[in-house]
């Protein structure tokens, strides 16, 4: 009985799955952590965005209940790239294999994409897409927060679109192309990312003193004097007391922000910040 357990009753292939189908489950994997909780993550988002090809694939009703049961597991990857580990499993289901393999083939799949797509989407594309458009609406333009969401929503659709499909004819060897240089991957989008980031404080920083210190009948500006010396030094040394309270004090994300509000909050109390926006680039207004 265990042993029937881990194996389909019909295990006749089954007919390829066909384009409206693929695309059904494309659109609704947006939906992946739509019943998130912290016992199986995306489990139940996973199960009812691969459902409409399960139920193609087992026209067997004890088979689909076998395939439900185990697609409702622990699942947890990330929500761009879904769509490559859903092409697998489908391939694989299609072939009826052993539900231990499918089993092992879902894990080994969901973990590289973690670190590949938070390396490729939030430290790359998003802090990109939202420096240029940020400073397009800065300067009064709709065309920034539109753009920004055709960019980011655009460039996930195509990724999701393309890796479906080419996962799903791949099937398990899929895998193999993944892992092989995913930490090179993972390491250069990295650095980009961070490169990105630091551009993005240097340029947007808009902490900058607002003491001015009289000098006889003139007066000295502290961040004029800073600017000579260093542009944008108040957002750097901002952004690295962040980073060493992260990394050495093993401070949390939340604690970093409270903490620069209070500081945001009593600098301008006692008019240490100035509390204007001065980006080193010049940003034209259009009233």
């Amino acid at each position: 009985m265990a042993s029937d357990a881990l194996h389909y009753t019909d295990l006749t292939p089954a007919p390829q799955l066909d384009k409206a189908t693929l695309n059904k489950m494309v659109w609704r994997s947006l939906n992946l952590q739509a019943s998130f909780n912290y016992e199986r993550m995306q489990a139940a988002g996973w199960l009812w965005a691969i459902l409409p090809g399960l139920e193609k694939i087992h026209t067997n009703k004890e088979d689909l209940s076998k395939s439900m049961t185990h697609n409702l597991e622990f699942f947890n990857t990330h929500p761009f790239l879904v769509t490559f580990v859903m092409g697998i499993v489908l391939s694989m289901e299609q072939q009826k294999a052993d539900i231990n393999s499918i089993r092992a083939v879902r894990v080994a799949a969901m973990g590289p994409l973690g670190g590949i797509g938070d390396a490729l989407f939030w430290f790359t594309l998003v802090p990109v897409t939202a420096g240029i458009t940020a400073n397009m609406a800065i300067g009064g333009s709709m065309a920034g927060p539109i753009l920004y969401f055709i960019i980011t929503f655009g460039v996930q659709m195509a990724l999701r679109y393309w890796l479906m499909y080419w996962s799903y004819d791949m099937g398990t060897k899929a895998i193999e192309v993944l892992t092989a240089n995913a930490r090179e991957f993972t390491h250069a989008a990295s650095l980009l990312g961070v490169f990105v980031v630091g551009a993005l404080t240097c340029n947007y920083g808009a902490t900058s003193l607002g003491m001015v210190i009289p000098n006889g009948e003139s007066s000295v500006d502290l961040q004029a004097l800073l600017n000579g010396i260093l542009p944008a030094m108040i957002p750097l040394a901002l952004t690295l007391m962040c980073y060493n309270l992260i990394k050495k004090k093993g401070w949390s994300a939340s604690k970093c922000i409270l903490l620069l509000l209070v500081i945001g909050i009593v600098g301008c109390m006692f008019g240490i910040w100035s509390g204007t926006y001065t980006s080193l680039v010049p940003v034209p207004w259009h009233s």
